[in-house]
């Protein structure tokens, strides 16, 4: 962390020890993270109602199939029947996410798969 950094963070503890922030609006309830400020004004009311609707980009949607195959395939064993067009489904949705210019590192964690596992067993 550079000097600036811990200068703020010290700044911050200390304000939160003298109770500067105990009465501000909001205090103890959740943050209202659907800022749409970066939407323009003609949209809004379109991406509001879509949004509300459950209404997914098509993009999103497949990166949203993607994580239950990746996740479908992770329960199921080597020689499942399934797991053959699971995987081929996988692959279409990798290079379709690919092509709308989405990363698809996500798809493959077996890293962190492998730091969990070890971390389990040593527990």
């Amino acid at each position: 962390m550079g000097l600036i950094d811990e200068w703020a963070e010290r700044y911050i503890a200390d304000a939160q020890k003298n109770g500067e922030f105990d009465n501000l609006s909001g205090n103890g309830k959740p943050l209202q993270l659907d800022d749409d400020s970066f939407v323009p004004l003609d949209l809004r009311v379109g991406y509001r109602l879509l949004k509300n609707a459950g209404y997914l980009p098509p993009e999103l949607q497949d990166r949203q199939e993607a994580l239950t195959i990746v996740d479908l395939l992770s329960q199921l064993g080597n020689q499942h029947d399934a797991q053959t067009k699971l995987r081929s489904r996988l692959m279409l949705l990798e290079m379709r996410l690919k092509q709308a210019g989405l990363s698809t590192d996500f798809l493959h964690q077996e890293y962190q798969h492998r730091v969990a596992d070890r971390l389990s067993n040593e527990e």
